[in-house]
């Protein structure tokens, strides 16, 4: 299998409660070249299990009280880019060890500014360490046979930016994506084209161009213009494809009412966690989440509930019978949640149900 390239692509950025297997799905049949997961935690991901979902068709990633923390499936395998929030090599080797051979690349994070990600002096807090940085993605090239890259912010200056992705790129990484604003700054400060065009100058490996969805990107035609302000190879977008994920496609964008109900089919279908899919929905919906439909979707508590709100309740019935007669049939006289091992796999039928309480504040992290 060929490696995974970063040069001229669009890509889904990493986000938080948003890039989970359904939005990456429906990014990828909407356009994107390449879709990211969104951030997990490597001390989560250390103790998670690998398990085939015969149910779902999917690989999932189950931690010991049973919630899926990582989701994926072959469609998207050869095109996904598991991103993860570290700030120990050692054990972000050991994770990308247990992902590697059901992704395409590894990606570590080192500009979330958020504070469940810099307290552990991960995120945009590495930007103070650069050895350390050094140290993570030396130990993962050389550890893992499939690409490694990372994600920055920009740093105080030009010269210092320049500086530590001359460092980065001598680790033998695949890409960098700099997201060109400071730590501290947020989506509502302009976004520093002028540092991303430098670093780009400065360095061979592909720079992956982040930050442009509020000013910059609203359409897919001004995905081209963006690459050549920044002078990038590629360009990933968060914000932009949250709106609306067919800003991917170069026939898009395509109405609202139709992206979201193409979500909410895979959501159900991948048995997807219900209050993450109303999340991502009224994320969708920005100002329209106080219309009729709007209040419907919040009020909702399961995927029945949120597929009445868009007319979908028989494909949801229906989907629903079909997974449950297809975990019965596997099951046979086994438990419900009996392991069985075919050589060194384990395979048991989960769900998705990792509990959405465990994200601050639903906010989005480093996107744009």
């Amino acid at each position: 299998m060929a490696q995974l390239s970063f040069r001229n692509i669009t890509a889904l950025a990493p986000m938080v409660r948003v890039g989970t297997l359904p939005m990456r799905l429906l990014a990828l049949d909407y356009g994107a070249d390449v879709v990211y997961c969104e951030e997990l935690i490597d001390i989560k991901m250390a103790q998670c299990e690998r398990v085939v979902n015969e149910v779902l068709h999917t690989v999932d990633f189950v931690a010991p009280d049973e919630r899926v923390m990582f989701r994926t499936c072959e469609k998207e395998k050869e095109r996904v880019v598991f991103q993860m929030g570290t700030a120990d090599p050692d054990r972000a080797l050991i994770v990308a060890k247990l992902v590697e051979k059901d992704v395409a690349a590894i990606d570590v994070n080192m500009g979330c500014p958020k504070e469940y990600s810099t307290k552990g002096g991960m995120g945009a807090a590495l930007l103070s360490d650069p050895d350390k940085i050094v140290a993570i993605l030396r130990t993962l090239v050389t550890g893992v046979s499939i690409p490694v890259t990372c994600k920055i912010r920009i740093l105080p200056t030009v010269e210092e930016t320049v500086s530590l992705v001359r460092r980065i790129e001598e680790t033998g990484v695949a890409a960098v994506a700099v997201h060109g604003r400071l730590r501290e700054e947020r989506p509502r400060h302009p976004l520093h084209c002028d540092f991303i065009k430098a670093v780009a100058e400065a360095v061979s490996v592909p720079i992956i161009a982040n930050g442009g969805s509020l000013d910059l990107v609203k359409t897919n035609a001004d995905i081209e213009e963006f690459k050549k302000k920044t002078g990038s190879s590629s360009v990933m977008l968060a914000r932009a494809a949250m709106w609306n994920v067919s800003v991917f496609s170069r026939s898009g964008p395509f109405p609202l009412e139709k992206v979201m109900e193409d979500y909410l089919k895979y959501a159900i279908r991948y048995e997807n966690h219900a209050f993450n899919t109303k999340y991502c929905l009224c994320q969708m919906l920005r100002d329209k989440v106080e219309s009729p439909q709007g209040k419907l979707l919040q009020a909702a508590q399961t995927h029945a509930d949120i597929s009445a709100a868009f007319g979908l309740q028989q494909f949801c019935q229906q989907t629903e019978d079909e997974l449950q007669k297809k975990r019965s049939e596997l099951q046979g006289d086994c438990p419900p949640d009996a392991l069985r091992m075919e050589g060194d796999v384990s395979t048991m039928a989960v769900k998705f149900i990792r509990s959405e309480e465990t994200r601050q504040g639903g906010e989005i992290c480093d996107s744009v």
